[in-house]
């Protein structure tokens, strides 16, 4: 019953997304999670047939002396099954110098290895729509990795094999034999190019190159889609401002004393201007946008639920921060910064409190916020150390007030500066 169910699932969602006149495009999206925690599948759970596709990273090839070592991640298969949502699978496969035959027992042992995740994924009654292969290939050795897609192709028939490309293989000779191996491929538009400098420019996904990148594809004469990042990073640099590193959604870490950090983060508005732009005029061949990756409760660097549903839209989300008070007691009066909106605030916003007829007897600030009086029946909290970062739905306490008399205080945003999350 599964396998029917999700059969019929999938070609319920092609043939809405090939609808004649909407020019729809199908939206998919990644779970790249190793450990399928309860809030990864949860958002499974919850957000799932909000896509076209769901495509689970399988596993995970590392080389050590030119030898394979795979990790394999223990896919919630009943997770997926419940969810109805037609399901790809990402085999990743870590850096590779080479040399690349298809009769080698690296080739081998990699068709093998993905035929056993098709597999795996059919015996728990899944019609897989597609195995994807993730390679960390060198510009310079595309025809090699042909041979290998190639191989395994043959291995997971009649299952459909797509590779993920990046937009520097367009401009290689090889590309038109590795993307002629496989059924269809995926550009990767979204990178980091570490920096030289904490205060240099970057971005993880440039929007007009990005465009350029597609309608370059577009030549190619096969179908493709194109993968965008809702994620960010953290980045490090030493003391004398050279790059140090990164890290990505987890546990933070333990860099040396001295390090600076800076975050880069996908600009929600900007990629909501690229899916408006694709949505109205495309190449013909452009069928989809694949998301990297599910929002999932708990994440800090990556998209709430509320921004990646509007950007799917092609609608720009938007802060909306206000200020709101409680009063635990009498006297005592706290302050929170609340965002009603639905993509992440991020600015330095100061806050306002006015009352009558009672004396303040003491305040404090919370988060970088400090209480500044103003005036007799007036204080404000301000934060200029670091941006303060709320997401969507969120509640921050960020200062309390205790007057002589329990007055009535009101209070309001006196100055907000927003990035819109980027």
């Amino acid at each position: 019953m599964k396998l029917t169910f999700i059969a019929v699932a999938a070609l319920c969602r092609a043939a809405a997304a090939a609808e004649p006149g909407g020019n729809m495009m199908s939206q998919d999206v990644y779970v790249w999670q190793r450990s399928w925690t309860e809030q990864v599948v949860s958002a499974i759970q919850e957000r799932a047939t909000n896509f076209s596709e769901v495509v689970p990273l399988c596993a995970e090839v590392t080389w050590q002396s030119g030898q394979p070592k795979v990790i394999r991640v223990p896919v919630n298969w009943d997770a997926l099954s419940h969810s109805g949502t037609p399901i790809g699978l990402a085999l990743r496969i870590g850096p590779f110098p080479g040399p690349f035959d298809a009769a080698d027992e690296r080739a081998k042992w990699l068709a093998a290895l993905a035929g056993s995740l098709v597999m795996e994924a059919s015996n728990h009654q899944f019609l897989v729509r597609e195995l994807q292969i993730d390679f960390d290939c060198a510009e310079t050795k595309l025809e090699g990795y042909a041979a290998w897609v190639s191989v395994i192709r043959r291995q997971v028939s009649p299952t459909r094999v797509v590779i993920t490309a990046l937009p520097a293989w367009l401009n290689r000779s090889a590309f038109q034999t590795l993307i002629r191996a496989a059924d269809e491929y995926v550009l990767q538009v979204h990178s980091l190019a570490p920096p030289n400098r904490p205060d240099a420019a970057f971005t993880l996904c440039d929007p007009e190159l990005a465009r350029q990148a597609v309608a370059q594809a577009g030549r190619f004469g096969l179908p493709f889609r194109v993968a965008l990042p809702t994620y960010g990073y953290l980045m490090a640099f030493d003391a004398n401002g050279k790059f140090a590193g990164l890290s990505a959604e987890g546990p933070l870490k333990n860099w040396q004393p001295g390090v600076q950090l800076r975050e880069v983060r996908s600009d929600a508005a900007a990629l909501a201007r690229l899916v408006r732009g694709w949505s109205l005029e495309r190449p013909e061949l452009l069928r989809g946008i694949i998301w990297y990756r599910m929002p999932v409760e708990g994440d800090v660097l990556n998209w709430s639920w509320s921004t990646l549903s509007r950007v799917m839209k092609g609608e720009e989300p938007r802060a909306d921060l206000r200020a709101t008070l409680r009063r635990p007691q009498p006297g005592l009066v706290e302050f929170d910064m609340v965002n009603e909106g639905d993509a992440d605030f991020v600015g330095y916003p100061e806050m306002e409190a006015r009352w009558t007829g009672a004396q303040p007897v003491a305040s404090d600030g919370l988060r970088g916020f400090a209480p500044c009086a103003i005036g007799t029946n007036v204080i404000c909290f301000r934060n200029s150390r670091q941006p303060l970062r709320i997401r969507p739905q969120e509640r921050q306490m960020i200062g309390w007030l205790r007057l002589g008399a329990d007055e009535r205080v009101d209070v309001k945003i006196r100055q907000t500066t927003n990035d819109q999350g980027k």
